[in-house]
């Protein structure tokens, strides 16, 4: 008699050339608050991912300017810019993901129709982030730290 033992299919490696990556399996990515602008390829939420909350706790709407990336602190706003044809946008980082290798940042898709990618569903993009959220006191804006005051 023989014994066949097999790796359960979460565990097995992927295919020669696949790339997964789930938000348990993924390695917490350490927060970019550099302010330095990032390239590579952005896409936009699916429909069954409409209302859906969001990192943030919010539910998400396709028709805002809310965006997804595994890097950004939440509440970051960025330009995103569509390096195929030079058109741009600000968003607001308020949800966690791709976890598509090779993406980096998830739009809404109002976000991508005003970008012209929806039809291909994915471009390469520049995401130069313009406002970091505030922490311990300081905030970044266009990669430089500011000071707030608490108004005295």
């Amino acid at each position: 008699m023989a014994l066949c033992i097999a790796a359960p299919t979460w565990a097995q490696a992927p295919s020669k050339g696949e790339t997964t990556s789930t938000a348990s399996s993924t390695k917490k990515q350490q927060l970019d608050r550099s302010g330095k602008p990032r390239k590579g390829k952005a896409s936009f939420y699916a429909k069954k991912f409409h209302g859906r909350k969001m990192a943030d706790g919010t539910p998400m709407d396709p028709n805002s300017n809310h965006a997804a990336s595994r890097t950004l602190p939440l509440g970051t706003r960025a330009i995103v810019t569509n390096l195929e044809n030079g058109k741009s946008e600000v968003v607001e980082i308020r949800d966690r993901g791709p976890y598509v290798g090779g993406r980096i940042v998830d739009l809404t898709p109002k976000t991508a129709e005003k970008l012209d990618m929806k039809k291909d569903g994915v471009a390469l993009v520049e995401v130069r982030p313009i406002e970091l959220p505030p922490e311990g006191g300081k905030s970044v804006v266009a990669g430089k730290s500011v000071e707030l005051s608490s108004g005295q």
